[in-house]
């Protein structure tokens, strides 16, 4: 049994912006000041000396104790009711030990310069480590139980809520190694794979990048998620300027992100090896509840459809006026404006969009505003991107992002409130079945998206509505056709560090580039400097493979937020239900529910021509226009 004890479970986009401020909805000035809104984490813990955290581990190492007496040996033995108890009972334990883990996670995210922190995050992972290695062995005499009497357990009504998790345990059984060896290898993940990951978030989330301001002539110290910001700006030159801090920064950092990225690749070659698994990708399908066909075919669709990404671009080109876009352009505004949208407006627009569409999506978002559970400062120490931590069903969900008053602000909040919402629907679950896998993670936030895109295109301008327009099929390119890239890019990766050893910069660079142009066509020419921002992608070391799930999630929501709208009211209802199902089944059967078959080439075809419609509506409002 796995406790998710990573504030990523349901973490979005890596930092470079992915939706952009092509629009404006009310003027502002002077500029604001990004919110003073903090998270309350004190359902966890008070603080990092508060005692309870030594209790819960104390409690936890008693408790495991006490499950390994009782069961070790027996697991095989259990009759169906005795099975179902031993998992609400090893639920408990997995449950509170993860609190402190999570705890520890959600400080460094927004404290990652802190060295207390750092040290104490460090420490719930030894922690976490030394229970889990107690409890190894139910897993393994789970898939130890031979098949026939496998099927009579999952056959009893009395193991209903424990099925799925036990077909996914037994399934894992070809790639799992004695308990010693497992042993072994969760004892030094906190010296390896583990470190390397952390090392990485610090690295980042500590360097200061020098940018040259152009409209000041000033050198200002920026972090990541601030220079990244300016890749928006409507002033090319300020645009160029940070693109070139951030290439310079990432060039200042070039050695030890490559040599972390390499023992990624490495560790994960030496971990399939040993588990005899078929290929890089396949420990990712398996967690994620996807078949190597599905998934296949899906990538093939979205490098299929990639001529949408250049035909959008080529418009866009024509409405900045240049002779040639380049990375730096990519995330352009159409129109020079300072124009911005306060928190509480945000707030406001999510609230009403997700009302329009469900009493109950407003009811559960509204709760993270009223009951302090976002935490939207940007602040010095606080890593980039966005995520929503589910925590535990019997606590509540909270969010992380930067707001920094743009559009792609909201955007990203409506993403992260959506990631909430399914959350604390799917509270209803025991802790096993309380996450879904990624590509249905996605669904509800994607889906989130959506509702508050089509309120502002209501109440919009003509003008304002071509920018809103351009905001959205960018953000669908970045979670469609960049995440796909970026998957071939890690499936070249991996299988280039098998074949030919250790990569240098040069060479992994090549590769992305490669991949990332491929996107564009020639639309827009990814720049030299391009060539390393590989190496700030946070998925590509946490989480290996990742990066598919957002291709997935967008597709399958763009489809099916067309049925809803086919559908009409009665709709909502078979949202909710499936987001309160949370993920007690897997991807097919959940979006089965709804009458959605995730092996028809046409379902997923209905994702890209939804895609082409957005566009060509941009088209002729560009052509009204102009």
């Amino acid at each position: 049994m796995h406790a998710n004890s990573s504030p990523g479970a349901a973490r979005t986009r890596e930092p470079e912006p992915a939706l952009l401020h092509n629009v404006s909805m009310s003027a502002v000035a002077p500029e604001l000041e990004s919110p003073k809104v903090r998270w309350d984490l004190s359902a966890l813990y008070s603080g990092l000396d508060d005692p309870k955290v030594a209790q819960t581990w104390a409690q936890a190492h008693n408790a495991a104790d006490a499950f390994a007496a009782q069961y070790r040996g027996k697991i095989g033995e259990l009759s169906a009711g005795d099975l179902a108890a031993a998992f609400k009972t090893l639920e408990g334990i997995f449950q509170e030990m993860s609190k402190p883990e999570i705890f520890a996670s959600l400080r460094f995210a927004v404290e990652a310069d802190n060295a207390e922190v750092t040290a104490f995050m460090q420490e719930q992972s030894e922690k976490s480590t030394e229970i889990r290695v107690k409890l190894i062995f139910v897993d393994l005499e789970l898939q130890a139980i031979p098949e026939d009497k496998a099927k009579q357990l999952l056959a009893d009504p009395a193991m209903s809520n424990y099925a799925h998790h036990f077909q996914r345990v037994r399934e894992g059984q070809p790639f799992t190694l004695s308990e010693k060896e497992e042993v072994i290898l969760e004892e030094t993940a906190n010296t390896g794979v583990r470190a390397w990951v952390r090392l990485f978030e610090e690295v980042l989330a500590q360097h200061v990048f020098q940018y040259p301001n152009p409209e000041t002539g000033k050198t200002e110290e920026k972090n990541e998620s601030e220079l990244l910001n300016l890749l928006r700006h409507p002033n090319r030159e300020v645009r160029a300027a940070a693109g070139d801090s951030f290439s310079e920064g990432l060039k200042q950092l070039s050695h030890i992100l490559t040599y972390i990225f390499n023992n990624i690749l490495l560790d994960k070659r030496i971990d399939d090896r040993l588990r005899s698994r078929p290929y890089a990708e396949h420990s990712r399908h398996m967690a994620n509840e996807l078949d190597k066909e599905t998934v296949d075919l899906v990538m093939r669709l979205c490098k299929k459809n990639e001529e949408l990404v250049a035909r959008y671009y080529r418009v866009k080109r024509q409405i900045l006026g240049l002779p040639e876009l380049t990375h730096i352009d990519r995330y352009a505004p159409l129109f020079d404006t300072k124009e911005q949208i306060s928190y509480d407006d945000a707030r406001s627009m999510i609230l009403d969009a997700f009302g329009a569409f469900s009493p109950t999506l407003s009811e559960k978002a509204e709760e993270f505003f009223t009951k302090n559970w976002i935490d939207a400062e940007a602040r010095k120490g606080k890593t980039g991107g966005a995520f929503c931590s589910y925590i535990t069903p019997d606590l509540h969900p909270v969010i992380m992002l930067s707001y920094l008053n743009k559009m792609d602000n909201v955007m990203t909040l409506a993403h992260e409130l959506g990631h909430g919402v399914h959350a604390s629907l799917s509270r209803e679950q025991t802790l096993v079945n309380y996450h879904g896998s990624l590509p249905l993670a996605e669904l509800a936030s994607i889906f989130g998206e959506q509702l508050v895109f089509d309120r502002l295109v209501k109440e919009a301008s003509e003008e304002d509505q071509l920018a809103l327009y351009a905001e959205k099929i960018e953000g669908i390119f970045a979670s469609v056709f960049r995440q796909a890239a970026m998957f071939r890019f890690e499936q070249r990766c991996h299988n280039k560090r098998r074949e030919e050893g250790e990569l240098d910069s040069d060479e992994i660079g090549a590769v992305w580039q490669e991949e990332l142009q491929g996107m564009f066509g020639d639309s827009v020419k990814m720049g030299e400097q391009h060539k390393m921002w590989w190496s700030y992608v946070g998925h590509f070391i946490f989480a290996p493979f990742y990066v598919y799930a957002y291709s997935f999630g967008e597709l399958l929501t763009m489809s099916l937020y067309q049925m809803a709208q086919a559908e009409g009211p009665t709709f909502q209802d078979k949202y909710v239900a499936l987001l309160k199902l949370g993920g007690s089944m897997s991807p097919k059967d959940l979006m089965a529910t709804v009458g959605v078959d995730m092996n028809n080439e046409a379902f997923w075809n209905g994702g890209f021509e939804a895609i082409e419609k957005l566009i060509s509506r941009f088209e002729e409002l560009w052509a009204a226009r102009s």
